[in-house]
């Protein structure tokens, strides 16, 4: 789990090569009685905050003590500062809103809106 969020992390930084046009920052997702909320800016330094808890151990064979430390993993390798909190009563919900969510916020964030760096300071690490 933890090596596959690190391939997807590098791959999408290289992908993003310096970030210009970017819209850089991306922002939640229902899932029936579940909700995650994400926050992302892909800024080049690398922070994960997780705020929730699972109410089963294992959702099939996927130990939910993993989802976040594949997403603290994603973050880091990315080089992006990554919010996410979830909430619900089934767990398979809350596992698949944090996938559904975070996808979505980096698709918001990897749109290409122009062609200016979106950095005020000039520069994304």
């Amino acid at each position: 789990v933890e090596d596959t969020a690190l391939c997807i992390g590098m791959a999408l930084r290289q992908a993003l090569g310096d970030k210009r046009g970017i819209a850089r920052y991306g922002f939640q997702l229902p899932m029936d009685e579940s909700e995650a909320s994400v926050s992302l800016d892909l800024s080049g330094r690398p922070f994960f905050k997780f705020d929730g808890s699972f109410p089963r151990a294992e959702v099939g064979e996927l130990p939910t003590e993993m989802v976040p430390h594949f997403f603290q993993s994603l973050a880091d390798a990315l080089g992006a500062s990554l919010h996410l909190r979830v909430e619900g009563t089934n767990a398979h919900h809350m596992v698949e809103a944090c996938f559904k969510a975070v996808g979505r916020t980096l698709r918001q964030a990897i749109a290409i809106e122009g062609s200016t760096l979106p950095s005020t300071k000039g520069v994304l690490s």
